[in-house]
């Protein structure tokens, strides 16, 4: 079987994703798949449409299907889909009665693996039920983990003659590496869907395809936990809070100075108002790169100054943060070093030494701990949990790539509101 690239439209607007699967295949011959959020927003139309605008292409219905297997296959089959796809999770019988359905109707069934604990010996199972293809699958929310279909690639490939299709964070840099492993069929959604230019995108796809070679991809990578600096440094603090729904944000914490994108993990301090001995002992115990953040009880008195921002600027610090007060706002706007506070004030305190340096405390309303994430910029100060960074930076930078791709449309002179079909997803009240 001649390898396959397949573009999943994850869309919710039908008219958009017939645009994007337009590009797609004047970049070469894919085939388009109805995913699961397009169909669940259009219904079954979306189905018809794509037949009537594709009429010569292979239609992929995304139904993941879990019950009623015949039922669905014969709408999906009738719409004009090539290929339905049932989970692998489903009953035995619903995976057979989609089988008869299909031959009955003329069209091929897909079983994806997603949610399958044991794929390989699922996969087995499964291949004696006559289907034409076997999906191995890492949903979005796994992808954002770090987690790969490849290894259940290689060892799915070894153990079935059923054609192998592969889906979860495909993208230039990595589709000759499943091709190897044993896939004949290169699902991809955002690395085309999101792109600039998206028959660029899929040119190149079909180029690392045919020449089983990985091309660097335009769109961002995934990220792990040893290159959060430079994740966090793509994305703004607005990117971070829609990925953390609307969660993460300090409130009423504004730099002193613009322009900066502060990325560091916080060493907590906690202080008086007025009381900057453990700010200032705080900058000795932390290490280069670190931020501190001062909870100073939300303070008019100023634990912080121009003395200590040129003593955390030479430690290497990449920032402070004070739910507080801080002074010397003049000399401060001269020194290099991105600094937020909840007020600026020309009167400061003592050094009396209350307080403790790495407990957890509050800032801006929101509870910090030492190693957890902290990005600032002119909008404003955001703290990611350390055990959720990882996933946070790989969601930040899926929200800007979904941006940057509307970003895109709106050049070509759309309007936001056509773009995401905005009346249709106002919420109904009523």
């Amino acid at each position: 079987m001649e390898i396959i690239l397949q573009i999943a439209l994850d869309l919710l607007n039908g008219n958009r994703a017939i645009r994007i699967a337009k590009d797609a295949l004047s970049g070469g011959p894919v085939w388009i798949e109805a995913g699961t959020p397009l169909i669940k927003s259009e219904g079954m139309e979306i189905i018809r449409k794509l037949r009537e605008e594709f009429s010569d292409t292979e239609i992929i219905a995304d139904l993941k299907t879990m019950d009623t297997g015949s039922i669905e296959t014969e709408m999906a089959a009738k719409a004009g889909a090539s290929v339905v796809c049932i989970l692998g999770v489903s009953h035995d019988e619903t995976i057979k009665e989609a089988v008869e359905s299909a031959k009955k109707y003329g069209t091929k069934i897909m079983v994806d693996l997603i949610g399958v604990k044991n794929p390989i010996d699922r996969a087995k199972e499964i291949e004696s039920f006559g289907v034409d293809f076997i999906c191995v699958h890492i949903g979005i929310d796994e992808q954002m983990k770090g987690i790969t279909p490849l290894q259940i690639v290689r060892n799915l490939a070894k153990e079935t003659s059923i054609p192998v299709a592969v889906a979860g964070g495909i993208n230039s840099e990595n589709a000759a590496d499943m091709i190897k492993a044993g896939a004949h069929i290169i699902i991809v959604g955002g690395a085309l869907t999101k792109a600039k230019d998206i028959k660029k995108a899929t040119q190149e796809m079909f180029q690392a395809i045919q020449e089983k070679k990985n091309i660097p991809t335009r769109l961002f990578k995934k990220y792990d936990n040893s290159s959060l600096i430079q994740a966090f440094s793509m994305v703004s603090t607005s990117n971070i809070s829609d990925a953390m729904h609307k969660k993460g944000a300090m409130k009423d914490i504004h730099p002193v100075k613009r322009g900066y994108h502060m990325v560091g993990q916080a060493l907590t301090v906690l202080t008086l108002d007025g009381d900057w001995a453990k700010p200032v002992e705080a900058i000795d115990k932390a290490k280069k790169g670190n931020i501190l953040v001062i909870d100073a009880s939300s303070g008019h008195t100023a634990v912080w100054g121009e003395l200590a921002t040129r003593s955390a600027k030479q430690k290497g610090l990449s920032g402070v943060v004070i739910d507080g007060s801080v002074r010397d706002i003049d000399d401060l706007l001269k020194l290099d070093l991105p600094i937020y506070s909840r007020y600026q004030v020309p009167n400061a305190g003592e050094p009396k030494g209350f307080g403790e340096i790495g407990a957890e405390i509050k800032c801006g309303n929101q509870v910090v701990q030492t190693g957890d994430w902290i990005v600032g910029d002119d909008s404003g100060v955001v703290v990611i949990p350390k055990n959720q960074a990882q996933e946070i930076a790989n969601r930040s930078l899926d929200v800007k790539e979904h941006e940057n791709r509307i970003r895109e449309e709106i050049k070509q002179g759309m309007s936001l509101g056509s773009v995401i079909n905005l009346k249709k997803w106002e919420k109904k009240i009523g």
